[in-house]
């Protein structure tokens, strides 16, 4: 299951890469390949987000891996929207990287997620989870964080079409809201 997870995790590259090459991504290519990205990375980010409860409802535990996988992909598609973004938008001004983040908010609450999706991909290995110990567990838990920031970058990026913008927030409800009722119930069994 895990190698055509990778797989499948490739082919949104692949197709952007063939589309880029054959030069079929429209007009403005570039602007194509930062938002496709984008949205690769938010929708991995569920995706991963949508293991946990995935697993216990349908009690296969070998889904378990394939969080850390569709996390790590969600990364990989994160900072390659992130440079797509300085190649092609900024057209590689570097000085203006750090006035966008400073003066324009979806650009701050989007690197607020990418720099959140690095910590997390530079502490996903083993030895980095034994390295932090209970810490490990409290610092994963700021996907939750990314998860809302890389939303709401793409809801004010888009701004006049936020169709998507609501099907990822809506997502990302149900899949918090989930979380939220397991521990509820959890601690109500416990108080009995």
């Amino acid at each position: 299951m895990r190698w055509l997870v990778l797989l499948v995790s490739w082919l949104p590259f692949a197709f952007l890469l063939h589309g880029a090459i054959l030069n079929t991504l429209g007009p403005d290519p570039g602007r194509v390949l930062t938002l496709e990205t984008g949205h690769w990375a938010i929708r991995f980010l569920l995706l991963s987000l949508a293991v946990t409860p995935l697993r216990e409802l349908t009690r296969v535990h070998g889904l378990a891996p394939l969080r850390r996988t569709l996390g790590l992909f969600s990364l990989l598609y994160a900072l390659l929207h992130f440079t797509c973004y300085v190649l092609f938008l900024l057209e590689m001004r570097w000085f203006e990287i750090g006035e966008d983040i400073l003066e324009r908010p979806y650009i701050t609450v989007g690197f607020g997620a990418l720099i959140i999706l690095i910590a997390l991909g530079i502490t996903s290995p083993r030895a980095m989870m034994r390295r932090l110990g209970r810490n490990w567990k409290k610092l994963h838990r700021l996907v939750y964080i990314a998860a809302v920031l890389g939303v709401l970058h793409l809801s004010w990026i888009l701004r006049t079409d936020i169709s998507d913008a609501v099907f990822y927030a809506t997502m990302l409800v149900l899949l918090l809201g989930y979380r939220i009722v397991v521990r509820v119930m959890r601690q109500i069994r416990s108080t009995r």
